[in-house]
Protein backbone atom coordinates (compact mmCIF):
# COMPACT_ATOMS: atom_id res chain seq x y z
CA UNK A 1 0.00 0.00 0.00
CA UNK A 2 3.04 2.42 1.07
CA UNK A 3 4.80 1.74 -2.57
CA UNK A 4 1.50 2.54 -4.47
CA UNK A 5 2.42 6.52 -3.40
CA UNK A 6 5.83 6.37 -4.47
CA UNK A 7 7.12 7.84 -7.41
CA UNK A 8 4.17 10.44 -7.74
CA UNK A 9 5.71 12.50 -10.25
CA UNK A 10 5.39 9.36 -12.45
CA UNK A 11 1.59 9.17 -11.98
CA UNK A 12 0.91 12.64 -12.14
CA UNK A 13 2.90 12.47 -15.98
CA UNK A 14 0.62 9.00 -15.97
CA UNK A 15 -2.97 11.42 -15.45
CA UNK A 16 -1.78 14.34 -17.82
CA UNK A 17 -1.04 12.02 -21.00
CA UNK A 18 -4.45 10.09 -19.96
CA UNK A 19 -6.47 13.13 -19.40
CA UNK A 20 -4.81 14.89 -22.78
CA UNK A 21 -5.18 11.53 -24.85
CA UNK A 22 -7.62 9.71 -23.73
CA UNK A 23 -10.14 12.36 -22.99
CA UNK A 24 -10.15 13.80 -26.59
CA UNK A 25 -10.49 9.98 -27.80
CA UNK A 26 -12.78 8.99 -25.49
CA UNK A 27 -14.71 11.73 -26.53
CA UNK A 28 -14.37 11.31 -30.05
CA UNK A 29 -15.74 7.96 -29.85
CA UNK A 30 -18.48 8.62 -27.56
CA UNK A 31 -19.83 11.94 -30.42
CA UNK A 32 -19.22 9.11 -33.07
CA UNK A 33 -21.52 6.96 -31.41
CA UNK A 34 -23.54 9.22 -30.52
CA UNK A 35 -23.91 10.77 -34.12
CA UNK A 36 -24.32 7.08 -35.59
CA UNK A 37 -27.55 6.66 -33.00
CA UNK A 38 -28.97 9.89 -33.95
CA UNK A 39 -28.81 8.90 -37.62
CA UNK A 40 -29.90 5.74 -37.40
CA UNK A 41 -32.97 8.00 -35.92
CA UNK A 42 -32.95 10.69 -39.13
CA UNK A 43 -36.58 12.31 -37.78
CA UNK A 44 -36.20 12.62 -34.04
CA UNK A 45 -39.37 15.31 -33.29
CA UNK A 46 -40.32 16.38 -29.41
CA UNK A 47 -42.21 13.78 -27.61
CA UNK A 48 -43.23 13.17 -24.25
CA UNK A 49 -45.44 11.14 -23.83
CA UNK A 50 -43.69 8.91 -22.10
CA UNK A 51 -40.96 8.31 -19.62
CA UNK A 52 -38.36 7.25 -22.17
CA UNK A 53 -39.64 9.73 -25.40
CA UNK A 54 -38.91 12.30 -22.37
CA UNK A 55 -35.08 11.80 -21.33
CA UNK A 56 -34.65 10.92 -25.09
CA UNK A 57 -36.33 14.51 -25.91
CA UNK A 58 -34.57 16.17 -23.21
CA UNK A 59 -30.99 14.28 -23.85
CA UNK A 60 -31.04 14.15 -27.62
CA UNK A 61 -31.91 18.22 -28.16
CA UNK A 62 -28.60 18.98 -26.27
CA UNK A 63 -26.41 17.26 -28.01
CA UNK A 64 -23.45 18.73 -30.35
CA UNK A 65 -24.93 17.22 -33.44
CA UNK A 66 -28.54 18.10 -33.12
CA UNK A 67 -28.59 21.09 -30.58
CA UNK A 68 -31.86 22.57 -29.74
CA UNK A 69 -32.60 23.91 -26.16
CA UNK A 70 -36.25 24.96 -26.99
CA UNK A 71 -37.10 21.31 -28.02
CA UNK A 72 -34.91 20.40 -25.26
CA UNK A 73 -36.95 22.33 -22.60
CA UNK A 74 -40.45 20.75 -23.26
CA UNK A 75 -39.87 18.22 -20.88
CA UNK A 76 -40.07 20.84 -18.31
CA UNK A 77 -42.29 22.85 -19.59
CA UNK A 78 -45.07 23.25 -16.60
CA UNK A 79 -47.16 25.34 -16.59
CA UNK A 80 -45.91 27.83 -13.53
CA UNK A 81 -42.40 27.96 -15.79
CA UNK A 82 -42.26 30.18 -18.60
CA UNK A 83 -40.47 29.20 -21.54
CA UNK A 84 -36.76 30.63 -20.92
CA UNK A 85 -36.93 28.92 -17.37
CA UNK A 86 -37.71 25.66 -18.79
CA UNK A 87 -35.05 26.37 -20.91
CA UNK A 88 -32.79 27.30 -18.54
CA UNK A 89 -33.44 24.16 -16.07
CA UNK A 90 -32.89 21.98 -19.49
CA UNK A 91 -29.48 22.96 -20.05
CA UNK A 92 -28.47 22.71 -16.26
CA UNK A 93 -30.18 19.33 -15.60
CA UNK A 94 -27.94 18.04 -18.07
CA UNK A 95 -24.84 19.83 -16.78
CA UNK A 96 -25.52 17.71 -13.95
CA UNK A 97 -26.05 14.46 -15.13
CA UNK A 98 -22.83 15.15 -17.01
CA UNK A 99 -20.77 16.96 -14.67
CA UNK A 100 -21.42 14.26 -11.81
CA UNK A 101 -20.99 11.69 -14.50
CA UNK A 102 -24.25 9.85 -14.33
CA UNK A 103 -24.68 8.19 -17.59
CA UNK A 104 -28.69 8.11 -18.33
CA UNK A 105 -29.48 4.63 -19.83
CA UNK A 106 -32.46 5.03 -22.31
CA UNK A 107 -32.78 1.52 -22.82
CA UNK A 108 -33.93 0.65 -19.35
CA UNK A 109 -36.45 3.94 -19.04
CA UNK A 110 -40.22 2.16 -19.62
CA UNK A 111 -41.82 3.14 -23.03
CA UNK A 112 -45.37 2.81 -21.41
CA UNK A 113 -47.84 5.67 -20.80
CA UNK A 114 -48.90 4.53 -18.04
CA UNK A 115 -45.98 3.38 -16.23
CA UNK A 116 -46.44 2.98 -12.28
CA UNK A 117 -43.37 3.33 -10.13
CA UNK A 118 -43.43 -0.10 -8.05
CA UNK A 119 -39.91 0.12 -6.69
CA UNK A 120 -40.70 2.88 -4.35
CA UNK A 121 -43.81 1.41 -3.27
CA UNK A 122 -46.35 4.38 -3.49
CA UNK A 123 -47.75 3.42 -7.09
CA UNK A 124 -47.55 6.70 -8.06
CA UNK A 125 -46.62 7.38 -12.15
CA UNK A 126 -43.26 8.39 -11.44
CA UNK A 127 -39.82 7.22 -13.11
CA UNK A 128 -36.34 8.22 -11.64
CA UNK A 129 -33.90 8.36 -14.33
CA UNK A 130 -30.99 7.69 -12.03
CA UNK A 131 -30.57 6.18 -8.31
CA UNK A 132 -27.75 8.52 -7.34
CA UNK A 133 -30.20 11.60 -7.66
CA UNK A 134 -33.58 10.78 -5.78
CA UNK A 135 -34.62 14.03 -5.85
CA UNK A 136 -34.35 14.12 -10.05
CA UNK A 137 -37.74 12.23 -11.06
CA UNK A 138 -40.31 12.36 -13.99
CA UNK A 139 -43.79 12.63 -13.10
CA UNK A 140 -46.81 12.09 -15.36
CA UNK A 141 -48.92 15.59 -16.14
CA UNK A 142 -52.24 14.44 -18.38
CA UNK A 143 -51.09 12.78 -21.05
CA UNK A 144 -47.44 14.44 -20.74
CA UNK A 145 -44.81 12.83 -18.45
CA UNK A 146 -42.56 15.98 -17.44
CA UNK A 147 -39.77 16.46 -14.91
CA UNK A 148 -41.30 17.04 -11.67
CA UNK A 149 -41.66 20.45 -10.07
CA UNK A 150 -39.59 19.12 -7.35
CA UNK A 151 -36.89 18.32 -9.29
CA UNK A 152 -36.42 21.60 -11.09
CA UNK A 153 -37.14 22.94 -7.54
CA UNK A 154 -33.27 21.39 -6.62
CA UNK A 155 -31.69 22.33 -9.91
CA UNK A 156 -30.13 25.38 -7.96
CA UNK A 157 -29.20 23.74 -5.09
CA UNK A 158 -27.16 20.63 -7.17
CA UNK A 159 -25.61 23.05 -9.58
CA UNK A 160 -23.79 24.80 -7.10
CA UNK A 161 -22.79 21.62 -5.61
CA UNK A 162 -21.53 20.16 -9.07
CA UNK A 163 -19.58 23.48 -10.57
CA UNK A 164 -19.09 25.77 -7.00
CA UNK A 165 -17.83 28.31 -9.16
CA UNK A 166 -19.42 28.09 -11.77
CA UNK A 167 -19.57 26.02 -15.46
CA UNK A 168 -18.57 28.75 -17.47
CA UNK A 169 -15.77 29.92 -15.79
CA UNK A 170 -13.10 28.40 -18.10
CA UNK A 171 -14.87 29.99 -20.81
CA UNK A 172 -14.71 33.36 -19.41
CA UNK A 173 -11.24 33.01 -18.80
CA UNK A 174 -10.34 31.86 -22.18
CA UNK A 175 -12.73 34.00 -24.17
CA UNK A 176 -12.85 33.87 -27.84
CA UNK A 177 -11.70 29.89 -28.32
CA UNK A 178 -14.91 28.52 -27.31
CA UNK A 179 -15.82 27.31 -30.98
CA UNK A 180 -12.24 25.58 -32.28
CA UNK A 181 -12.64 21.70 -31.69
CA UNK A 182 -9.54 19.72 -31.42
CA UNK A 183 -9.30 15.53 -31.51
CA UNK A 184 -13.19 15.68 -30.16
CA UNK A 185 -12.93 18.47 -27.25
CA UNK A 186 -13.17 22.24 -27.50
CA UNK A 187 -9.44 24.36 -27.48
CA UNK A 188 -10.69 25.67 -24.13
CA UNK A 189 -11.17 22.14 -23.18
CA UNK A 190 -7.41 21.01 -23.80
CA UNK A 191 -6.01 24.60 -22.13
CA UNK A 192 -8.28 23.74 -19.23
CA UNK A 193 -6.86 20.04 -18.76
CA UNK A 194 -3.67 21.87 -18.88
CA UNK A 195 -4.42 23.91 -16.25
CA UNK A 196 -5.27 21.88 -14.20
CA UNK A 197 -2.72 19.45 -14.24
CA UNK A 198 -0.41 22.22 -13.95
CA UNK A 199 -2.15 23.50 -10.95
CA UNK A 200 -2.54 19.98 -9.38
CA UNK A 201 1.00 19.57 -9.62
CA UNK A 202 2.37 23.35 -8.17
CA UNK A 203 -0.35 22.67 -5.51
CA UNK A 204 0.73 18.82 -4.86
CA UNK A 205 4.75 20.58 -3.96
CA UNK A 206 3.32 23.49 -2.14
CA UNK A 207 0.83 21.57 0.52
CA UNK A 208 4.02 18.89 0.89
CA UNK A 209 6.42 21.31 2.14
CA UNK A 210 3.84 23.22 3.93
CA UNK A 211 2.83 20.24 5.66
CA UNK A 212 5.93 19.11 6.56
CA UNK A 213 6.93 22.02 7.74
CA UNK A 214 3.90 22.17 9.97
CA UNK A 215 4.28 18.60 11.06
CA UNK A 216 7.95 19.08 12.01
CA UNK A 217 7.88 22.18 14.09
CA UNK A 218 4.52 20.09 15.68
CA UNK A 219 6.42 17.56 16.96
CA UNK A 220 9.67 19.37 17.43
CA UNK A 221 7.49 21.56 20.23
CA UNK A 222 6.00 18.69 21.75
CA UNK A 223 9.25 16.75 21.99
CA UNK A 224 8.79 13.92 19.71
CA UNK A 225 11.62 14.55 17.58
CA UNK A 226 11.70 10.90 16.58
CA UNK A 227 8.39 10.90 15.17
CA UNK A 228 9.62 13.41 12.37
CA UNK A 229 11.26 11.71 9.43
CA UNK A 230 10.51 8.29 9.76
CA UNK A 231 6.90 8.36 10.70
CA UNK A 232 5.36 12.38 10.53
CA UNK A 233 6.74 13.46 7.05
CA UNK A 234 5.81 10.19 4.95
CA UNK A 235 2.29 11.32 6.50
CA UNK A 236 2.35 14.70 4.37
CA UNK A 237 2.92 12.85 0.74
CA UNK A 238 -0.25 11.34 0.67
CA UNK A 239 -2.33 13.72 2.70
CA UNK A 240 -1.13 16.55 0.05
CA UNK A 241 -2.14 14.09 -2.37
CA UNK A 242 -5.36 13.89 -0.74
CA UNK A 243 -6.00 17.54 -1.12
CA UNK A 244 -4.90 17.42 -4.76
CA UNK A 245 -7.22 15.01 -6.06
CA UNK A 246 -10.22 16.60 -4.07
CA UNK A 247 -9.28 19.98 -6.11
CA UNK A 248 -9.41 18.52 -9.27
CA UNK A 249 -12.95 16.31 -8.23
CA UNK A 250 -14.34 20.10 -7.58
CA UNK A 251 -12.88 21.49 -10.29
CA UNK A 252 -13.11 18.69 -12.48
CA UNK A 253 -16.78 18.91 -14.31
CA UNK A 254 -16.21 22.39 -15.31
CA UNK A 255 -13.94 20.73 -18.35
CA UNK A 256 -17.69 19.75 -19.59
CA UNK A 257 -16.37 16.46 -20.95
CA UNK A 258 -19.44 14.03 -22.58
CA UNK A 259 -20.88 12.05 -20.10
CA UNK A 260 -19.71 8.78 -21.88
CA UNK A 261 -15.73 9.89 -20.32
CA UNK A 262 -17.16 11.55 -16.62
CA UNK A 263 -18.48 8.62 -15.31
CA UNK A 264 -15.75 6.93 -15.47
CA UNK A 265 -13.41 9.30 -14.14
CA UNK A 266 -16.14 10.21 -11.83
CA UNK A 267 -15.92 6.39 -10.52
CA UNK A 268 -12.26 6.54 -10.50
CA UNK A 269 -12.34 9.20 -8.20
CA UNK A 270 -14.42 7.68 -5.89
CA UNK A 271 -11.76 5.31 -5.28
CA UNK A 272 -8.94 7.48 -5.38
CA UNK A 273 -9.78 9.90 -2.48
CA UNK A 274 -10.87 7.70 -0.38
CA UNK A 275 -7.61 4.94 -1.04
CA UNK A 276 -5.35 8.55 -0.07
CA UNK A 277 -7.23 8.40 2.97
CA UNK A 278 -6.56 5.66 3.91
CA UNK A 279 -2.73 5.96 3.22
CA UNK A 280 -3.14 9.18 5.96
CA UNK A 281 -4.63 6.93 8.75
CA UNK A 282 -1.89 3.80 7.95
CA UNK A 283 0.64 6.24 8.35
CA UNK A 284 -0.95 7.63 11.38
CA UNK A 285 -0.96 4.47 13.20
CA UNK A 286 2.58 4.55 13.40
CA UNK A 287 2.89 7.88 14.87
CA UNK A 288 0.26 6.83 17.49
CA UNK A 289 2.00 3.37 18.13
CA UNK A 290 5.49 5.26 18.69
CA UNK A 291 3.06 7.61 21.53
CA UNK A 292 2.30 4.34 22.87
CA UNK A 293 5.67 3.05 22.93
CA UNK A 294 6.58 6.11 24.76
CA UNK A 295 4.12 5.58 27.06
CA UNK A 296 5.35 1.80 28.26
CA UNK A 297 8.69 3.27 28.62
CA UNK A 298 7.50 4.80 31.69
CA UNK A 299 5.71 1.98 32.77
CA UNK A 300 7.41 -0.68 35.08
CA UNK A 301 5.50 -3.73 33.03
CA UNK A 302 8.18 -4.81 29.86
CA UNK A 303 4.85 -6.40 28.73
CA UNK A 304 3.16 -3.53 27.73
CA UNK A 305 6.83 -3.00 24.82
CA UNK A 306 5.52 -6.56 23.46
CA UNK A 307 1.54 -5.54 23.63
CA UNK A 308 2.27 -2.37 21.00
CA UNK A 309 3.57 -4.00 18.18
CA UNK A 310 0.16 -6.39 18.10
CA UNK A 311 -2.09 -3.12 18.62
CA UNK A 312 -0.55 -1.84 15.19
CA UNK A 313 -1.17 -4.48 13.44
CA UNK A 314 -4.59 -4.47 14.44
CA UNK A 315 -5.04 -0.82 13.84
CA UNK A 316 -3.22 -1.53 10.47
CA UNK A 317 -6.15 -3.92 9.75
CA UNK A 318 -8.69 -1.81 10.89
CA UNK A 319 -7.41 1.08 8.64
CA UNK A 320 -7.02 -1.15 5.52
CA UNK A 321 -10.52 -3.13 6.10
CA UNK A 322 -12.87 -0.17 6.80
CA UNK A 323 -10.84 1.70 4.81
CA UNK A 324 -11.52 -1.10 1.75
CA UNK A 325 -15.66 -1.58 3.05
CA UNK A 326 -15.97 2.54 2.11
CA UNK A 327 -14.60 2.48 -1.08
CA UNK A 328 -16.55 -0.69 -1.88
CA UNK A 329 -19.58 1.31 -0.85
CA UNK A 330 -18.46 4.31 -2.93
CA UNK A 331 -18.05 1.87 -5.99
CA UNK A 332 -21.90 1.09 -5.34
CA UNK A 333 -21.14 -2.06 -4.08
CA UNK A 334 -23.57 -3.37 -1.73
CA UNK A 335 -21.62 -3.89 1.47
CA UNK A 336 -24.72 -5.43 3.41
CA UNK A 337 -24.60 -8.66 0.85
CA UNK A 338 -21.08 -8.31 1.27
CA UNK A 339 -21.28 -8.58 4.97
CA UNK A 340 -23.51 -11.17 5.37
CA UNK A 341 -21.54 -13.53 3.35
CA UNK A 342 -18.32 -12.74 5.17
CA UNK A 343 -20.47 -12.92 8.18
CA UNK A 344 -21.74 -16.90 6.85
CA UNK A 345 -18.30 -17.83 6.18
CA UNK A 346 -16.91 -16.04 9.36
CA UNK A 347 -19.04 -18.41 10.78
CA UNK A 348 -18.01 -21.25 9.17
CA UNK A 349 -14.68 -20.48 9.66
CA UNK A 350 -14.68 -19.48 13.58
CA UNK A 351 -16.29 -23.14 13.97
CA UNK A 352 -13.24 -24.76 12.02
CA UNK A 353 -10.65 -22.48 13.70
CA UNK A 354 -12.61 -22.64 17.47
CA UNK A 355 -9.24 -23.33 18.75
CA UNK A 356 -7.14 -20.62 17.31
CA UNK A 357 -9.59 -18.33 18.46
CA UNK A 358 -9.65 -19.69 21.90
CA UNK A 359 -6.02 -18.94 21.75
CA UNK A 360 -6.56 -15.07 20.67
CA UNK A 361 -8.95 -14.57 23.41
CA UNK A 362 -6.19 -16.18 25.90
CA UNK A 363 -3.36 -13.78 24.25
CA UNK A 364 -6.55 -10.57 24.78
CA UNK A 365 -6.54 -11.66 28.11
CA UNK A 366 -3.09 -12.08 29.20
CA UNK A 367 -2.57 -8.56 27.72
CA UNK A 368 -5.31 -7.10 30.24
CA UNK A 369 -4.52 -9.18 33.39
CA UNK A 370 -0.73 -9.06 33.17
CA UNK A 371 -0.60 -12.17 34.85
CA UNK A 372 3.75 -11.92 34.07
CA UNK A 373 5.60 -10.17 32.06
CA UNK A 374 8.65 -10.78 29.45
CA UNK A 375 11.59 -12.10 31.49
CA UNK A 376 10.00 -13.86 34.79
CA UNK A 377 10.51 -16.73 36.02
CA UNK A 378 7.18 -18.80 35.93
CA UNK A 379 5.50 -22.01 36.58
CA UNK A 380 2.17 -23.87 35.54
CA UNK A 381 2.05 -27.01 36.24
CA UNK A 382 4.89 -29.07 34.75
CA UNK A 383 6.53 -25.82 32.50
CA UNK A 384 8.86 -24.15 34.31
CA UNK A 385 11.10 -21.19 32.93
CA UNK A 386 11.68 -17.51 32.02
CA UNK A 387 9.08 -15.88 29.78
CA UNK A 388 10.80 -14.45 26.60
CA UNK A 389 8.09 -13.44 24.38
CA UNK A 390 4.08 -13.28 24.09
CA UNK A 391 2.21 -13.39 20.70
CA UNK A 392 -1.29 -13.71 19.95
CA UNK A 393 -1.54 -17.28 19.29
CA UNK A 394 1.59 -18.71 21.98
CA UNK A 395 3.63 -17.61 24.47
CA UNK A 396 7.57 -19.24 23.96
CA UNK A 397 8.99 -20.18 27.47
CA UNK A 398 13.04 -20.87 28.06
CA UNK A 399 13.01 -23.80 30.45
CA UNK A 400 15.80 -24.61 32.69
CA UNK A 401 17.53 -27.12 30.36
CA UNK A 402 17.97 -24.00 27.96
CA UNK A 403 15.08 -25.49 25.98
CA UNK A 404 12.46 -23.59 23.83
CA UNK A 405 8.61 -24.49 25.08
CA UNK A 406 5.85 -22.29 23.01
CA UNK A 407 2.09 -22.42 24.96
CA UNK A 408 -0.51 -21.45 23.51
CA UNK A 409 -1.89 -18.60 25.20
CA UNK A 410 -6.04 -20.37 25.66
CA UNK A 411 -4.16 -23.57 27.97
CA UNK A 412 -1.85 -20.86 29.31
CA UNK A 413 -4.56 -18.61 30.64
CA UNK A 414 -6.76 -21.25 31.89
CA UNK A 415 -3.96 -23.14 34.12
CA UNK A 416 -2.69 -21.85 37.53
CA UNK A 417 1.01 -19.74 37.06
CA UNK A 418 2.98 -19.51 40.08
CA UNK A 419 4.61 -16.05 38.94
CA UNK A 420 8.63 -16.04 41.16
CA UNK A 421 9.26 -13.02 38.91
CA UNK A 422 6.69 -11.25 41.18
CA UNK A 423 8.62 -12.10 44.63
CA UNK A 424 9.64 -8.97 46.61
CA UNK A 425 12.01 -11.29 48.59
CA UNK A 426 12.85 -15.02 47.67
CA UNK A 427 12.44 -17.75 51.09
CA UNK A 428 15.43 -19.26 52.13
CA UNK A 429 14.30 -22.48 54.85
CA UNK A 430 16.13 -25.40 56.31
CA UNK A 431 17.46 -26.84 59.82
CA UNK A 432 20.28 -26.93 61.32
CA UNK A 433 20.89 -30.36 63.00
CA UNK A 434 23.52 -30.54 65.38
CA UNK A 435 24.57 -33.28 67.84
CA UNK A 436 22.98 -34.22 70.65
CA UNK A 437 26.11 -33.64 73.17
CA UNK A 438 26.08 -30.29 72.25
CA UNK A 439 26.07 -28.29 75.54
CA UNK A 440 22.63 -25.53 75.78
CA UNK A 441 24.99 -22.72 76.49
CA UNK A 442 26.57 -23.25 73.05
CA UNK A 443 22.95 -23.68 71.67
CA UNK A 444 22.27 -20.31 72.71
CA UNK A 445 25.10 -18.87 71.55
CA UNK A 446 24.97 -20.65 67.90
CA UNK A 447 21.65 -19.69 67.35
CA UNK A 448 22.85 -15.85 68.86
CA UNK A 449 25.55 -15.92 66.14
CA UNK A 450 23.00 -16.98 63.16
CA UNK A 451 20.91 -14.23 63.83
CA UNK A 452 23.93 -11.80 63.20
CA UNK A 453 24.79 -13.22 60.04
CA UNK A 454 21.34 -12.56 58.52
CA UNK A 455 21.47 -8.81 60.24
CA UNK A 456 24.66 -8.37 58.74
CA UNK A 457 24.07 -9.69 55.35
CA UNK A 458 23.23 -7.41 52.79
CA UNK A 459 20.65 -9.18 50.42
CA UNK A 460 18.69 -10.39 54.13
CA UNK A 461 14.89 -8.95 54.85
CA UNK A 462 15.64 -7.42 58.64
CA UNK A 463 12.33 -6.68 59.91
CA UNK A 464 10.97 -10.77 59.52
CA UNK A 465 13.22 -14.12 59.91
CA UNK A 466 12.83 -16.93 62.27
CA UNK A 467 16.17 -18.42 64.18
CA UNK A 468 15.02 -20.97 66.44
CA UNK A 469 16.32 -24.20 68.60
CA UNK A 470 12.86 -25.74 67.68
CA UNK A 471 12.76 -29.75 67.45
CA UNK A 472 14.81 -32.30 68.53
CA UNK A 473 15.30 -35.30 65.72
CA UNK A 474 15.73 -39.07 66.02
CA UNK A 475 19.47 -38.29 66.35
CA UNK A 476 20.51 -34.62 65.69
CA UNK A 477 18.87 -31.19 67.75
CA UNK A 478 17.38 -29.24 65.29
CA UNK A 479 17.59 -25.05 64.58
CA UNK A 480 15.39 -23.38 62.15
CA UNK A 481 16.73 -21.14 59.82
CA UNK A 482 13.91 -19.31 58.35
CA UNK A 483 14.71 -16.48 55.94
CA UNK A 484 13.92 -13.72 53.36
CA UNK A 485 16.35 -12.56 50.49
CA UNK A 486 15.75 -9.32 48.89
CA UNK A 487 17.54 -10.01 45.12
CA UNK A 488 15.37 -10.06 41.86
CA UNK A 489 16.91 -12.71 40.33
CA UNK A 490 17.42 -16.72 41.09
CA UNK A 491 21.47 -16.39 40.27
CA UNK A 492 21.44 -13.64 42.88
CA UNK A 493 19.99 -15.60 45.31
CA UNK A 494 22.15 -18.57 44.84
CA UNK A 495 24.73 -16.12 45.60
CA UNK A 496 23.44 -14.86 48.61
CA UNK A 497 22.69 -18.62 49.73
CA UNK A 498 26.09 -19.28 49.36
CA UNK A 499 27.30 -16.39 50.85
CA UNK A 500 25.05 -17.38 54.24
CA UNK A 501 25.71 -21.01 54.32
CA UNK A 502 29.67 -20.33 54.23
CA UNK A 503 28.94 -18.27 57.12
CA UNK A 504 27.28 -20.56 59.01
CA UNK A 505 30.09 -23.08 58.82
CA UNK A 506 32.77 -20.94 59.60
CA UNK A 507 30.90 -19.88 63.05
CA UNK A 508 30.39 -23.19 63.45
CA UNK A 509 33.64 -24.01 62.56
CA UNK A 510 34.57 -21.38 65.32
CA UNK A 511 32.30 -22.01 68.12
CA UNK A 512 33.03 -25.98 68.18
CA UNK A 513 29.62 -26.65 66.94
CA UNK A 514 29.56 -30.13 65.10
CA UNK A 515 26.45 -31.09 62.75
CA UNK A 516 24.64 -34.16 62.65
CA UNK A 517 23.92 -36.61 60.19
CA UNK A 518 22.08 -40.02 60.47
CA UNK A 519 23.96 -42.41 63.56
CA UNK A 520 23.15 -45.55 65.52
CA UNK A 521 24.41 -46.04 68.99
CA UNK A 522 23.95 -49.46 70.43
CA UNK A 523 23.74 -49.95 74.43
CA UNK A 524 23.74 -53.27 76.64
CA UNK A 525 21.79 -52.93 79.45
CA UNK A 526 23.77 -55.60 81.61
CA UNK A 527 27.57 -56.43 81.15
CA UNK A 528 29.59 -58.77 83.17
CA UNK A 529 31.58 -56.58 85.61
CA UNK A 530 29.94 -53.08 84.39
CA UNK A 531 27.28 -50.96 85.76
CA UNK A 532 23.81 -50.84 84.26
CA UNK A 533 23.38 -47.74 82.02
CA UNK A 534 20.09 -47.36 82.94
CA UNK A 535 19.75 -44.54 85.11
CA UNK A 536 17.81 -45.30 88.61
CA UNK A 537 15.33 -43.09 89.65
CA UNK A 538 14.90 -43.55 93.47
CA UNK A 539 13.41 -39.99 94.06
CA UNK A 540 9.34 -39.09 95.07
CA UNK A 541 7.19 -36.74 93.46
CA UNK A 542 8.18 -34.13 95.79
CA UNK A 543 11.60 -34.39 95.56
CA UNK A 544 11.45 -33.95 91.80
CA UNK A 545 9.11 -30.92 91.87
CA UNK A 546 11.76 -29.38 94.34
CA UNK A 547 14.51 -30.29 92.06
CA UNK A 548 12.51 -28.11 89.45
CA UNK A 549 12.02 -25.47 91.42
CA UNK A 550 15.22 -25.18 92.35
CA UNK A 551 16.32 -24.45 88.95
CA UNK A 552 13.85 -21.83 87.44
CA UNK A 553 14.53 -20.05 91.28
CA UNK A 554 18.40 -19.55 89.85
CA UNK A 555 17.82 -18.49 87.04
CA UNK A 556 17.52 -14.44 86.44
Amino acid sequence: MIMSIMYYKQHLSFLSLFLLFVFPLSADIAEEEQQADWRNEPDVRVNVSTPYHTLHTHLHFLQPGSYDADKAAQAFMHPELSPEEARDAAIRMKQIFDGKGYYINLDAAPADPNHTDTIRGDLKQQYMPTRHLPEVYLEKRGDRWLYSLQSIGSIDRLHREVFPFGPDLLIKLLPGIGKYMFAGLYLWQHLGILLLIIFSFLIHKLLRYLFSRILYKGAEKMGYDRLVRPYLLPVAKPLSLFVVFLFIVVLFPMLQLPVEVSRYFAFAFKAILPFFAILVFYKLVDVFSLYLEKLAGDTESSLDNHVIPIIRKVLRVFVVVVGGLFILQNLDINITALLAGLSIGGLALALAAQDTLKNFFGSLMIFIDKPFAVGHWITSGDLDGTVEEVGFRSTRIRTFRNSLTYVPNGKLSDSTIDNHGLREFRRFFMHISITYDTPPDLIEVFVEGLRKIVEKHPNTRKDFYIVEFNEMGDFSLKIMFYIFFAVPTWPEELRARHEVLVEIVRLAEKLGVRFAFPTSTLHMETFPDKQSLTPKYDMTMDEFKQVMEDYFSKQP
